[in-house]
């Protein structure tokens, strides 16, 4: 069976061979490139996402009790 402390060793010399190796520096390049890209974009968190859910429910709630009060008024008046 392997011992655990040569799969350490194996991984911690890989983990450094990559560190130093143009593979990092595409990655860092990459993430540059696409956070770019999704500025662009115009892209929200899903927290603001689900803030302006919120304020587009609170807003057609009282669109509808506006309505409702017009309608009445309307009633009211044309009852006179």
């Amino acid at each position: 069976m392997l011992d655990p402390k040569i799969l350490e060793d194996f991984g911690a010399k890989m983990s450094a061979l990559l560190a130093n190796s143009p593979a990092k520096d595409i990655e860092k390049n990459t993430r540059a490139l696409l956070g770019g890209l999704f500025a662009k974009l115009d892209l929200v968190t899903r927290e603001e996402f689900d803030v302006q859910a919120q304020v587009l429910a609170r807003t057609r709630d009282k669109l509808k009790a506006l309505e409702e009060r017009v309608e009445a008024l309307e009633k009211a008046r044309s009852g006179q």
